[in-house]
């Protein structure tokens, strides 16, 4: 029920800002506007410090941006680190209506893919206002489609009896279908709020809290890195157990390696897997599954996560004499882009985990052969990326590559450390370089392996884990793309992340497919390899971030090692035109070591 001091529109938002904080929202990402003003003043109290918040007002972390597609994948990078961290738990978004709502739609999608909790909150106009040309207003219901887990168009409040009751069980519902609660499967939900004016707030009193209408909803089923449920579930035996691999994607948690070392099987594990690592983990290991003794010899993939890194990978999955297992714990869908998934199960089974029933010679010789081209294989690229191998140095010093660098950034990361790693070459370098004893954990937006947001979320993921060192490995068109996501307001607490950006003016991705083969040269540059000529420092100067720019290798290892506090940016110059013979060389030179073990 209103009071004299308030009126319809607050009173439902502090209700509302209230439910969050019962249900578990911690941190709330808002893009300024008129129509969502309600929401600002509500959350604007929430974050006040103590012994100056409203009384009954909960404390709530608020996150300010004034673009919404910075705000939501912020928010992104919050909820991704609170996963990862294993403190799961719904980030809300707040923005105002019309094209702001849509702005969000690129996170949106990012959150149903990898099963992240986004409450989407989005005011609107009352519904007499809708469909009469009233400004800012467009048909918000449903825009986000089959992308979220729930939605629900909310009319504008009135005051009336039973109200605010009605909302915190909404919200109870909402937090439950973010979290998957009830269906296993997290990820984003949408309600669209309506609010009438006044919008601004006439008191300062704040509802007394109320649990009427608040639901606990106890979470059901494993989490990816639940390894201790082990549920009764078995694979059958065969007899090419001993020619298994793990193919961890991302997402797929610790439960992948603890599978791989619990039955000496080699562990293919993509940078964000979660699971790279120990000594199973193979070096290089898209480039050994051509070969017939390695990748030739696989009888059996179990499959954890996501791989979207390798094509040889999806090879392998599709084969005809290869049984694929899919141990997927959440989401209603699992990955199986090969349609040749020949069991699909919701737990780790308690045999993969008690290891083999006699462990022989053969799984050993199995897993020795595997850990040992791997090393080769290292080695062989290690002999293409150091400098002395390369070309002679010119005066500005010996050249960067993108695999170098990925290298160069991964020796710097501690198991301490966090990385958020970037779509395109980054990622993939990484995944083709990355050899960590301890490996720091590796976050990146592989849900649907876009570009979009990306400093937004590790700025998100930054300011989550502030104890942490936290760094960014982004490509020079994911560093535009998401340039926005620079700005922060003055009033807003600052992240410390360094971004190190390989800056090879385009896309050099599509150098490594079929469209960059030489016969494609005459239109590759235009509409593939897209040259900017962007300024990166002057860029950096306007958004008072601090920019070092790097051109050789020698200045690789000052650049890296001390980051120092806030937002920087070091820039490395790296070498495009090389791209795809590198990558060749790379491969040749792999293919000849793996070669001579067996000689």
């Amino acid at each position: 029920m209103t009071t004299a001091q308030d009126n319809p529109a607050t009173s439902a938002a502090r209700v509302l800002v209230q439910a969050l904080a019962a249900l578990g929202v911690r941190d709330v990402v808002l893009a300024p506007g008129s129509r969502s003003a309600p929401l600002a003043y509500a959350l604007a109290d929430a974050a006040r410090a103590d012994g100056d918040r409203p009384v009954d007002a909960p404390a709530l972390t608020l996150h300010v941006r004034v673009d919404e597609r910075s705000a939501a994948f912020l928010a992104l990078g919050l909820a991704k680190a609170a996963d990862a961290t294993g403190e799961t738990r719904p980030v809300a978004v707040v923005t105002t209506s019309g094209t702001a709502v849509a702005n969000l739609h690129p996170a949106v999608l990012e959150a149903s893919h990898t099963g992240l909790p986004l409450l989407i909150l989005t005011a609107d106009r009352p519904h007499e206002l809708r469909g009469t040309g009233a400004n800012q207003t467009t048909d918000q219901v449903g825009l986000f489609g089959s992308a979220v887990r729930f939605a629900a168009d909310v009319p504008a409040p009135t005051g009336r009896v039973g109200e605010e009751r009605d909302l915190r069980h909404l919200l109870s519902r909402a937090v439950a279908a973010a979290l998957g609660s009830r269906t296993g499967a997290p990820g984003p939900v949408h309600l669209d709020l309506a609010f009438r004016e006044p919008l601004a707030p006439a008191g300062t009193t704040w509802p007394a809290p109320s649990t009427a209408g608040l639901v606990e909803v106890q979470r059901r089923g494993a989490t990816a890195g639940d390894v201790a449920s082990h549920g009764s579930h078995s694979t059958p035996a065969t007899p090419d157990d001993a020619r298994t691999v793990v193919v961890a994607g991302d997402g797929a948690g610790p439960a992948a390696r603890a599978i791989a070392e619990a039955n000496g099987w080699p562990l293919l594990a993509e940078p964000s897997s979660g699971s790279l690592g120990g000594p199973c983990a193979i070096g290089a290991y898209r480039l050994l599954l051509t070969r017939p003794e390695l990748g030739g010899r696989v009888r059996r993939v179990i499959l954890l996560g996501r791989p979207t890194l390798s094509r040889p990978v999806t090879s392998l999955r599709a084969r005809d004499d290869v049984e694929v297992v899919v141990i997927a714990p959440r989401g209603a869908d699992w990955p199986d882009a090969t349609r040749s998934a020949a069991q699909v199960l919701v737990e780790v089974p308690a045999r993969l985990l008690a290891g083999p029933a006699q462990a022989g010679a053969t799984t050993g010789a199995w897993l020795d052969a595997w850990v040992a081209a791997g090393a080769a294989a290292l080695a062989a690229i290690d002999g293409v990326l150091d400098p002395e191998t390369l070309a002679a140095p010119s005066r500005a010093g010996t050249r960067v590559t993108g695999p170098l660098l990925a290298r160069s950034v991964a020796r710097s990361m501690s198991d301490g450390d966090v990385l958020v790693v970037g779509s395109s070459n980054p990622v993939r370098d990484l995944d083709l370089v990355a050899a960590w004893a301890s490996p720091p954990l590796v976050l990146a937006n592989r849900g649907l392996a876009g570009i979009d947001g990306t400093l937004s979320t590790a700025i998100g993921v930054a300011l989550a884990l502030p104890a942490r060192r936290v760094r960014a490995l982004v490509g020079d068109l994911t560093f535009l793309h998401d340039v926005g996501g620079l700005l922060r307001g003055s009033l807003e607490a600052a992240a410390d992340l360094q971004i190190v950006v390989a800056n090879d003016d385009g896309g050099s991705i599509f150098a490594t497919l079929e469209h960059g083969a030489p016969e494609r040269a005459e239109v590759f540059e235009r509409v593939f390899g897209t040259p900017h000529g962007a300024d990166l420092s002057a860029l950096c100067a306007a958004y008072g971030v601090r920019h070092t720019r790097v051109s050789d290798v020698e200045g690789l290892a000052p650049a890296l090692a001390a980051p120092g506090p806030g937002v920087s940016v070091v820039e490395v110059r790296v070498d495009r035109a090389g791209r795809r013979a590198l990558m060749a060389r790379i491969a040749e030179a792999v293919d000849d070591a793996v070669g001579d073990l067996a000689h």
